[in-house]
Protein backbone atom coordinates (compact mmCIF):
# COMPACT_ATOMS: atom_id res chain seq x y z
CA UNK A 1 0.00 0.00 0.00
CA UNK A 2 1.51 3.36 -1.17
CA UNK A 3 0.42 6.62 0.64
CA UNK A 4 -2.58 9.30 -1.44
CA UNK A 5 -1.33 12.01 -3.25
CA UNK A 6 -3.56 14.34 -1.80
CA UNK A 7 -3.99 14.26 2.32
CA UNK A 8 -6.09 16.37 4.70
CA UNK A 9 -4.94 16.48 8.34
CA UNK A 10 -7.76 17.23 10.66
CA UNK A 11 -8.92 17.12 14.48
CA UNK A 12 -11.65 14.44 14.63
CA UNK A 13 -13.08 15.76 18.01
CA UNK A 14 -13.80 19.25 16.58
CA UNK A 15 -17.62 19.45 15.52
CA UNK A 16 -16.51 22.32 12.84
CA UNK A 17 -13.55 20.33 11.65
CA UNK A 18 -16.16 16.97 11.50
CA UNK A 19 -18.28 18.91 8.86
CA UNK A 20 -15.39 20.16 7.01
CA UNK A 21 -14.41 16.72 6.37
CA UNK A 22 -18.17 15.53 5.53
CA UNK A 23 -18.42 18.53 3.14
CA UNK A 24 -15.35 17.09 1.42
CA UNK A 25 -16.36 13.58 1.34
CA UNK A 26 -19.62 14.85 0.12
CA UNK A 27 -18.11 17.44 -2.85
CA UNK A 28 -15.07 15.43 -3.64
CA UNK A 29 -16.20 13.69 -6.20
CA UNK A 30 -12.79 13.24 -8.37
CA UNK A 31 -11.87 11.60 -4.71
CA UNK A 32 -8.73 13.66 -4.58
CA UNK A 33 -8.72 13.95 -0.75
CA UNK A 34 -7.78 11.43 1.56
CA UNK A 35 -8.75 12.34 5.20
CA UNK A 36 -6.58 11.65 7.83
CA UNK A 37 -7.58 12.33 11.57
CA UNK A 38 -4.63 13.53 13.84
CA UNK A 39 -5.86 11.33 16.36
CA UNK A 40 -5.29 8.31 14.08
CA UNK A 41 -1.59 6.63 14.01
CA UNK A 42 -1.13 8.03 10.79
CA UNK A 43 -2.34 11.89 11.86
CA UNK A 44 0.61 11.31 14.94
CA UNK A 45 2.94 10.01 12.21
CA UNK A 46 2.43 13.25 9.97
CA UNK A 47 2.45 15.66 13.11
CA UNK A 48 6.08 13.73 14.22
CA UNK A 49 7.15 14.46 10.64
CA UNK A 50 6.08 18.41 10.78
CA UNK A 51 7.58 18.53 14.26
CA UNK A 52 4.20 19.77 15.31
CA UNK A 53 2.37 18.69 18.99
CA UNK A 54 1.06 15.45 19.40
CA UNK A 55 -1.74 16.53 21.10
CA UNK A 56 -2.59 20.50 20.53
CA UNK A 57 -4.30 20.95 16.77
CA UNK A 58 -4.79 24.71 15.82
CA UNK A 59 -4.54 24.00 12.07
CA UNK A 60 -6.11 21.68 9.08
CA UNK A 61 -3.18 20.75 7.44
CA UNK A 62 -2.75 19.55 3.54
CA UNK A 63 -0.35 17.35 2.28
CA UNK A 64 0.65 17.05 -1.61
CA UNK A 65 2.90 14.86 -2.87
CA UNK A 66 5.69 16.52 -5.12
CA UNK A 67 7.65 13.39 -6.39
CA UNK A 68 9.06 11.24 -3.39
CA UNK A 69 7.93 14.05 -0.34
CA UNK A 70 5.10 15.72 0.72
CA UNK A 71 4.80 19.51 0.57
CA UNK A 72 2.53 20.97 3.58
CA UNK A 73 -0.11 23.78 3.41
CA UNK A 74 -1.88 25.03 6.84
CA UNK A 75 -4.15 27.51 7.52
CA UNK A 76 -5.84 29.57 5.05
CA UNK A 77 -3.62 28.37 1.90
CA UNK A 78 -4.47 24.62 2.87
CA UNK A 79 -8.09 25.35 3.00
CA UNK A 80 -8.19 27.31 -0.04
CA UNK A 81 -6.16 24.78 -2.21
CA UNK A 82 -8.76 21.90 -1.24
CA UNK A 83 -11.43 24.62 -2.34
CA UNK A 84 -9.76 25.16 -5.40
CA UNK A 85 -10.35 21.45 -5.91
CA UNK A 86 -13.85 21.09 -5.71
CA UNK A 87 -16.97 22.15 -7.65
CA UNK A 88 -19.07 24.96 -7.79
CA UNK A 89 -20.28 26.93 -5.82
CA UNK A 90 -17.43 25.80 -3.44
CA UNK A 91 -14.41 26.73 -5.76
CA UNK A 92 -15.63 30.25 -6.33
CA UNK A 93 -14.76 30.74 -3.00
CA UNK A 94 -10.71 30.55 -4.33
CA UNK A 95 -11.68 34.41 -4.90
CA UNK A 96 -10.42 34.80 -1.48
CA UNK A 97 -7.07 34.31 -2.29
CA UNK A 98 -6.98 37.95 -3.62
CA UNK A 99 -7.24 38.72 0.39
CA UNK A 100 -3.38 39.02 1.48
CA UNK A 101 -2.65 36.16 3.53
CA UNK A 102 -1.60 37.68 6.69
CA UNK A 103 -5.68 38.95 6.96
CA UNK A 104 -6.91 35.45 6.11
CA UNK A 105 -4.96 33.63 8.37
CA UNK A 106 -5.39 36.39 10.95
CA UNK A 107 -9.52 35.37 10.63
CA UNK A 108 -8.49 31.29 10.11
CA UNK A 109 -6.55 31.70 13.71
CA UNK A 110 -9.41 33.27 15.63
CA UNK A 111 -12.52 30.79 14.36
CA UNK A 112 -9.09 28.22 15.04
CA UNK A 113 -8.77 29.67 18.72
CA UNK A 114 -12.23 29.43 19.33
CA UNK A 115 -13.63 26.30 17.39
CA UNK A 116 -14.85 24.14 20.54
CA UNK A 117 -16.53 27.31 22.49
CA UNK A 118 -18.32 28.28 18.67
CA UNK A 119 -19.50 25.09 17.04
CA UNK A 120 -18.74 22.31 20.21
CA UNK A 121 -16.23 18.96 20.56
CA UNK A 122 -17.13 15.32 20.51
CA UNK A 123 -16.03 13.39 24.03
CA UNK A 124 -14.27 10.61 21.62
CA UNK A 125 -13.05 10.77 17.98
CA UNK A 126 -15.78 10.53 15.19
CA UNK A 127 -14.31 7.24 12.96
CA UNK A 128 -14.93 7.18 9.43
CA UNK A 129 -18.73 4.92 8.30
CA UNK A 130 -17.99 2.06 6.56
CA UNK A 131 -19.19 3.36 3.17
CA UNK A 132 -16.25 6.55 3.62
CA UNK A 133 -13.99 4.00 5.34
CA UNK A 134 -11.55 3.81 2.24
CA UNK A 135 -11.63 7.79 2.25
CA UNK A 136 -9.31 8.02 5.39
CA UNK A 137 -5.80 6.74 6.25
CA UNK A 138 -5.61 5.47 9.39
CA UNK A 139 -2.03 3.60 9.73
CA UNK A 140 1.06 4.46 7.32
CA UNK A 141 2.44 1.23 5.81
CA UNK A 142 5.36 -0.15 7.93
CA UNK A 143 8.09 0.64 4.26
CA UNK A 144 7.09 4.29 4.98
CA UNK A 145 10.21 6.27 4.96
CA UNK A 146 11.60 8.58 8.13
CA UNK A 147 11.71 11.48 6.14
CA UNK A 148 8.47 12.38 4.17
CA UNK A 149 7.95 15.87 4.50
Amino acid sequence: MSLPNNIILFDSICNLCNCWSQLILRRDSEQCFTLCRVQSDAGQYFLKQLNLPLDTYQSMILLERHGDSYHSFRRSEAALRIISRLPQPWHSLTLLRYIPRPARDWLYDLVARNRYRWFGRQESCLLPSGADQQRFLEDVPEETPDELI
